[in-house]
C-alpha cells in the first residue's frame, strides 16, 4: 500500500505488558510516515505508559469498557473518532467491539486481524499468522500490508529527567545511598495464580539477598497484588522495602530502571524493565517465553515440563511447572548479575 496517510490512528492493547510489547508499531508507524499526525487510543489504566513517547502526537484516552458503550472522560467515543478525521486505524487488540468502535467512528482504512467475527468491518482484514512467534513480531506484521516489512525495532519507554530525578528522591527517602544494588522483585502478576512462583519462595531469596552488604529489595505490586507483596515482607529487615501500591505507574517505570537486577513473574511490570533496559530475572511457568517473554533481554527460567504451557488461571494439579524452580537456582541468577562490575566506592548514605 503506497499511500500516503494524514491521520492515523493505533488502537493499543488493553493489557500493560501487551501495551509495552506494542509499542514498536508506534515507531515504525511514524518512521513510515513522519509528517502525519499519529494518535494512539489507549485505555485510561495503561495510557500514562506511553507519555513522553517522541513518535506520538496525541494520546485519546477512553474509560474502561462497559458492553459497547465506552465513554471517554468528556465525550462519547464515537462522537472524538469523527472528530479526528483519521483515514488509517491500526487495530492491535483482536476484540469485535474495537473494530466496530473504528467502523463506527469512520476510520476510513482499518487494519486488523479477522478475528472474532469482525473481518466485514475491517477494509483491510489480516489473516492471522499460524506460526507460533512473539507478540512483537505478531503485532508488527499488521504493518507488512501497508509496506512497513518486519523491523527489529524493540519495545521502548520513555522517562523525562525529572521523572527519574524523582525516582532518586524516592530511593532517599529509604535511605538507599547511591552505589548501592538494588533488586526490583515482582512477586504477582494479572490473569492468575498459575503465573506466580511460590511466595515462601520469593521470601526466601528476599531473606538471602537482605543479607548482602550494601544491597536493598524493593517489592512492588498495584492494587490487587498489595495483600501478597505485604505479607512476603512481613518481619523483614528494613533494606526490605513494601512499595506495594505505593507507586504511579510512572513511577514504577522510573524505579524499576533504577533497579540493578529485577525479578519477576511474567507480567507487565517484566515487559517494562525490558523496555528500560534493566537486567532481569523472568520466572515462566503456565505461559510461553517464545510468545510474551522479554524480546530480546533478559534471563528465563522456565522448566517446559510436559504439561506447561496451560495458559490456566490456576493448576489443577500440583503446580509443577513453578515448584521446580528452586530459590537456589533464582538467587543464583540474581546474583550474575549482581557481581557484574558495579562500583561501591563513595556511597552515599541520605539518612543517618
Amino acid at each position: 500500500m503506497s499511500e500516503i496517510f494524514q491521520n492515523i490512528i493505533i488502537r493499543m492493547p488493553n493489557w500493560l505488558g501487551d501495551a509495552v510489547m506494542a509499542t514498536p508499531v508506534i515507531s515504525d508507524v511514524k518512521k513510515r510516515w513522519p509528517y502525519a499526525t499519529l494518535t494512539v487510543m489507549s485505555l485510561a489504566g495503561v495510557a500514562s505508559l506511553l507519555k513522553g513517547n517522541p513518535h506520538i502526537n496525541e494520546i485519546f484516552s477512553f474509560s474502561h469498557q462497559n458492553g459497547f458503550r465506552y465513554r471517554d472522560d468528556r465525550r462519547d467515543v464515537i462522537t472524538r473518532l469523527r472528530q479526528g478525521k483519521y483515514d488509517l486505524g491500526i487495530l492491535l487488540p483482536n476484540s469485535f467491539s474495537s473494530a466496530w468502535w473504528f467502523w463506527k467512528g469512520d476510520v476510513r482504512t482499518r487494519v486488523g486481524y479477522a478475528r472474532d467475527m469482525r473481518r466485514f468491518l475491517l477494509t483491510h482484514p489480516i489473516r492471522p499468522f499460524p506460526l507460533q512467534e512473539h507478540l512483537v513480531t505478531t503485532y508488527k506484521r499488521l504493518l507488512v500490508p501497508l509496506g512497513i516489512p518486519l523491523s527489529q525495532t524493540a519495545p521502548e519507554l520513555f522517562l523525562t529527567e525529572q521523572e527519574k530525578a524523582a525516582a532518586k528522591e524516592i530511593l532517599k527517602q529509604y535511605c538507599i545511598p547511591e552505589g548501592a544494588s538494588i533488586v526490583g522483585i515482582n512477586p504477582g502478576a494479572a490473569y492468575g495464580s498459575a503465573k506466580c512462583w511460590l511466595p515462601e519462595r520469593f521470601q526466601e531469596v528476599i531473606a538471602l539477598l537482605a543479607k548482602r552488604p550494601n544491597t536493598y529489595v524493593i517489592c512492588f505490586a498495584d492494587l490487587a497484588g498489595a495483600d501478597l507483596v505485604h505479607n512476603i515482607c512481613k518481619d523483614m529487615p528494613p533494606n526490605v522495602i513494601d512499595l506495594a501500591a505505593a507507586t504511579t505507574l510512572r513511577e514504577l517505570m522510573a524505579l524499576i530502571g533504577e533497579c540493578t537486577v529485577f525479578l519477576t513473574n511474567d507480567s507487565g511490570p517484566m515487559h517494562i524493565a525490558a523496555a528500560v533496559k534493566t537486567p532481569l530475572v523472568a520466572l515462566f511457568g503456565s505461559t510461553n517465553e517464545i510468545a510474551t517473554g522479554p524480546y530480546n533481554h533478559g534471563e528465563i527460567i522456565h522448566k517446559h515440563v510436559a504439561c506447561s504451557p496451560c495458559y490456566r488461571r490456576t493448576c489443577p494439579i500440583d503446580f509443577r511447572c513453578m515448584t521446580q524452580i528452586s530459590p537456589a537456582e533464582v538467587y543464583a541468577a540474581l546474583l550474575r548479575h549482581l557481581n557484574a562490575p558495579h562500583h561501591f566506592s563513595n556511597l552515599h548514605h541520605p539518612c543517618p
